[in-house]
């Protein structure tokens, strides 16, 4: 992809990209797979997302799902015990990615830890010539992305980012049909991320529970006393662990909006917000408006905006609506509040242009409005199934970097728009940041806070 912005085509990393293709790797070295080779995969972390990890390989030809990896043992016994339900041949199970790192019978690892684990295992495993699918966000801070991206181009593995959006029918038609001009000259995308969240209350300090290797789950983040809100799922609220909602279900709409832009990083960011409505433990705010301001080679100036609402909500454009004709509508009504069903949410993008605006409704539908007078345009709904994980295997195959669907700097280059966004909220300031350099402008606390910091022996190399 040309991105408008000169500075944002790869010119951070990819210049060193000739000199490393002279390096020989054992990812390097890997021979080309046929169709019938088995690939052996290990997911890591199996609470939440890395069980959809697991069905979405599980129907991929040719992938064995040979290793469980998780620092608790409770989860790896519950999963153990859910793969008699979906006629999953039980893998092995192991706790510590650094002992499964070094097993020759592993293709491939599939990352689903929290948040602030991604780059370092994905450092790990192409250092281990180890070929990954690596959830968003792919970093917990933006130095460490920018590392991994590094590591991933020294070791020449495969890495597909977990943007799964990127490999829905529906979404690619809609980015090429932007790309063709089909809603004009575009000026500015927005991000919708307007999910049900309910507080999660005050949980004081505990004992850690059995099968727990809090340690190792704790990993390169400060050693906190264990709490449940510190711990399964409601770490994405603690900054320790998490980017909030922004880094959470955002990233997907931040990333759609920079891919339908056509844009990579940004010159200026602004966002403010906070914690409305709860008195809980959660650290990250659940509102947040976030811009983005970018420039073109040709002088002109691009916008991308973002929200994060987590209660009760309006839609917008019919996004999240049974109207919109998406197949991954929400239950909607307040009586979902109080029952086991989905809660109402308007998860999608906005693109606005000369000749219309087009509207994105979660991953699978988008719909075009066409002059002033909004004219239907082109639309398109299509079930997205496991396309995102077998995209990741056939490359992992041919050892083809151009045909992955999300490849790492994507992955980074959205990424860091969540990070300066987040810092900028909590510095309370605009960030302004030079594309070309990928660094911050005069904000030494702004560096700080992209850097993050690192518990031994889980540290970050500076050296990949």
């Amino acid at each position: 992809m040309q991105y408008e912005t000169e500075g944002n085509d790869r010119r951070g990393f990819l210049k060193k990209s000739a000199m490393a293709a002279s390096v020989v790797t054992a990812a390097s070295m890997k021979k080309v797979m046929g169709a019938n080779d088995r690939v052996r995969v290990a997911v890591v972390g199996l609470n939440g997302r890395g069980w959809n990890h697991v069905t979405g390989f599980q129907s991929v030809p040719g992938v064995e799902l040979a290793y469980f990896c998780d620092a608790d043992e409770n989860v790896l016994n519950r999963r153990l015990a859910d793969c008699d339900k979906i006629g999953l041949a039980k893998p092995k199970t192991i706790v510590d990615i650094r002992k499964l790192l070094e097993l020759k019978d592993v293709d491939a690892i599939s990352i689903a830890t929290p948040n602030h684990w991604h780059s370092l295992m994905g450092i790990w495993a192409a250092q281990a010539g180890k070929d990954m699918y690596l959830e968003k966000p792919c970093s917990h801070n933006w130095w460490e992305g920018r590392q991994l991206v590094r590591a991933i181009e020294k070791y020449k593995v495969i890495c597909q980012h977990g943007s799964q959006c990127r490999s829905s029918a529906a979404i690619r038609e809609a980015m090429d049909n932007m790309q063709s001009g089909l809603i004009g000259d575009m000026y500015m995308a927005r991000g919708l991320c307007y999910k049900w969240r309910d507080t999660i209350g005050h949980a004081p300090p505990s004992e850690v529970p059995a099968g727990v290797n809090y340690d190792l789950w704790t990993g390169p983040a400060p050693m906190k006393h264990f709490t449940k809100n510190r711990f399964h799922y409601n770490w994405h609220w603690i900054w320790d662990t998490g980017n909030g909602d922004l880094g959470n279900q955002g990233i997907h709409e931040v990333d759609l909006a920079r891919w339908g832009m056509n844009v990579g990083l940004p010159t200026k960011v602004t966002a403010m917000g906070g914690h409305f409505l709860f008195d809980d433990d959660q650290q990250t705010p659940n509102c947040i408006n976030c811009s983005w301001e970018f420039q073109t080679p040709q002088g002109k100036t691009k916008m991308i905006s973002f929200e994060v609402r987590g209660w009760i909500t309006n839609h917008e454009a019919g996004i999240g609506t049974s109207e919109f004709g998406g197949t991954n509508v929400p239950a909607a009504g307040l009586s979902a509040a109080k029952k086991n069903v989905p809660k109402p949410s308007t998860i999608g993008n906005l693109y606005y242009g000369s000749k219309g605006y087009l509207a994105i409704s979660n991953y699978d539908s988008y719909k075009s409005f066409m002059g002033p007078e909004e004219q239907p345009g082109p639309s398109r709904t299509e079930p997205v199934k496991n396309e995102h994980f077998a995209n990741f295997i056939d490359c992992m195959r041919t050892r083809n970097t151009a045909n992955l669907h999300a490849p790492i700097l994507e992955g980074h280059l959205s990424a860091t728009l969540v990070h300066l966004a987040n810092a900028s909220y909590r510095l309370g300031r605009t960030i302004n940041f030079d594309p070309q350099t990928e660094s911050v402008v005069n904000d030494s606390e702004a560096v700080e806070l992209l850097k993050g910091t690192y518990r031994a022996p889980y540290i970050l190399p500076e050296q990949v």
